[in-house]
């Protein structure tokens, strides 16, 4: 186990990553219930994204490990797997806090050797989850952001980032600031068993539509796009249709992407809630973590189709979590050559390489 140095509070709490004391909370009230908070002290906070991630950003700022949000389908989840705790229920109530964030960061961005390049937030867990609510170490983050004038993006499914207006304009003024909110569906029945712990897509799209209103432009992750739960034409054109009409500057899908740790949870939520569907996933991924190129060809031919219907670009504004090709995956089934191949012409963005896939992380 590596987990040392607990204090006397800590002593019977799970494990961290971390050689400095570890304070372990619990909170008795609704929002909080069965979360278990363990602040820590963290030693460095602008980390480097690992070389051949296929990132288009290099430094990224996690305040948080783990995520209450409870996304069934999370990519980060195997990251809980380093702290020797599990990639389920223990990522989404074991919240680990670096309650020093804030303060780690102004220091390292005056440091001599850092030298202002684009900070990525929101890129592993969401830092407005609902333990923001209570830590609140956005703020202390933004203004350090802001003071040293070093452009940043944040990606979020939460609503707690409208509390942060007034500092995300005043950091607008002078850097680059991009602001992208992850809506992959606007099915409430469904948000309520595949994202738990998230505020409801309709109220996503509002903070969506609140940032476009006070002059901070938002653009959309319509991520994950869910195979054969969310990916009906019907279904993709009301969720872009929803998001055009939130005032989203631009739509980026992503399809569903299953790594380990995330790959299990997922397939066991779909078994409970959708058995029939657990063998057409097995044969769609069966080849690795992502969906196959010509079903990614499809979903983002049919999004960008309807983006320009209405009005709005496939392309994020600079600091969105954009990545690099991934290598050729095996050919398409015969079955489907004919129908992708359709797809596959009118999905090439201009701005893209071929095949482009992106990627939360």
């Amino acid at each position: 186990m590596r987990w040392n140095n607990l204090t006397d509070s800590a002593a019977d709490a799970p494990p961290a990553l971390f050689g400095t004391d570890v304070v372990t909370r619990t909170f008795d009230t609704p929002e909080f219930r069965g979360i278990t908070f363990h602040e820590v002290r963290a030693r460095s906070i602008v980390n480097r994204v690992p070389n051949g991630s296929r990132m288009a950003f290099t430094w990224t700022v996690n305040p948080y490990r783990g995520c209450s949000h409870a996304c069934v389908y999370c990519f980060a989840r195997k990251s809980h797997s380093y702290l020797d705790l599990d990639t389920g229920a223990d990522f989404d109530s074991q919240i680990v806090v670096k309650v020093n964030a804030p303060q780690l960061l102004r220091r390292e961005l005056g440091g001599r050797r850092w030298t202002g390049e684009h900070i990525a937030m929101g890129t592993n867990v969401d830092c407005y989850q609902r333990a923001e609510g209570r830590y609140q170490l956005m703020p202390g983050i933004i203004s350090a952001l802001r003071d040293h004038a070093n452009p940043f993006s944040i990606l979020t499914k939460g609503t707690l980032i409208l509390r942060d207006l007034v500092l995300l304009r005043q950091a607008a003024d002078v850097t680059d600031v991009g602001i992208s909110v992850s809506v992959g569906f606007v099915d409430e029945a469904l948000w309520r068993t595949v994202e738990p712990g998230t505020p409801a897509p309709a109220r996503r799209l509002d903070v969506v539509r609140r940032l476009t209103e006070v002059g901070i432009p938002c653009g959309v992750l319509m991520a994950p796009v869910l195979p054969y739960l969310t990916d009906t034409p019907e279904q993709l054109r009301a969720t872009v249709r929803a998001i055009a009409g939130a005032g989203a500057t631009s739509v980026t899908p992503l399809a569903l992407h299953l790594r380990p740790g995330a790959r299990e949870w997922y397939l066991a939520w779909l078994d409970r809630h959708h058995p029939g569907l657990v063998r057409r996933y097995q044969t769609l991924y069966r080849d690795g973590a992502y969906a196959p190129r010509w079903y990614q060809r499809r979903i983002t031919g049919q999004v960008h189709d309807l983006a320009a219907e209405y009005g709005m670009g496939p392309t994020p504004r600079p600091g969105a979590h954009r990545a690099l090709p991934e290598p050729e995956p095996e050919p398409e089934p015969e079955h489907r050559r004919g129908a992708a191949a359709a797809d596959g012409a009118r999905a090439r963005p201009s701005h893209a390489p071929d095949g482009t896939q992106l990627t939360l992380l």
